[in-house]
């Protein structure tokens, strides 16, 4: 089911964000970063998730700026379409190897936002975007949805399949961690029995 669209308007940036959690992985992705579309567009495929993105941002002062408020709207997507969050996984995790990149990524969404991001890249740019603001894409969407996120990338000789393999990973482990268990039978994954 599509959620009601979630906007952000600032004096840097404008973003709208549609999101589906049960969809098929489609995605309309549209910034003027074109490295950071397709890397969200690696989150929709492979999470199964439906996206639609539109964000423009002030990139003549910065990238930061649009990256991270993208990260915070899309945080916050998950939160309102994830609603009491009874029933869910709550936790995922997945291991995505790109070629000779390998990427492992864990997710609580546990209601206290962390953010351990072990991943060092060569370059200052992948493509057209701002390598060190993948961090800041991550911490951004974990502050938002309030969830506990881990990344671990390995060496590898490529800059773009070290980010790809990330942000697979991360989709994979947001599909598990978004998904109901029957089980739980719409109960709060939580001994405390809240998040």
């Amino acid at each position: 089911m599509w959620q009601p669209e979630i906007e952000r308007n600032t004096k840097e940036t404008r973003i709208k964000i549609n999101l589906n959690i049960d969809g098929k992985g489609k995605s309309d992705i549209n910034t003027p970063i074109k490295f950071l579309n397709h890397m969200i567009e690696s989150i929709a495929k492979h999470g199964c998730f439906d996206l639609n993105i539109k964000a423009n941002g002030d990139l003549e002062v910065d990238q930061h700026h649009l990256v991270e408020d993208v990260g915070i709207v899309l945080g916050q997507a998950f939160d309102k379409a994830l609603g009491d969050k009874k029933g869910i996984n709550r936790a995922g995790y997945f291991v995505m190897p790109m070629d000779e990149a390998l990427a492992i990524c864990a997710i609580d969404i546990s209601n206290r936002p962390y953010l351990k991001f072990d991943a060092k890249f060569k370059n200052e740019k992948i493509g057209d975007l701002n390598s060190e603001l993948i961090y800041d894409f991550f911490k951004a969407f974990g502050s938002n949805l309030k969830s506990s996120i881990h990344i671990k990338s390995f060496e590898s000789r490529s800059d773009h399949h070290k980010a790809e393999s990330i942000f697979k990973a991360f989709g994979k482990s947001m599909k598990m961690a978004c998904s109901k268990d029957p089980n739980l039978k719409g109960r709060i994954p939580s001994t405390k029995e809240v998040l």
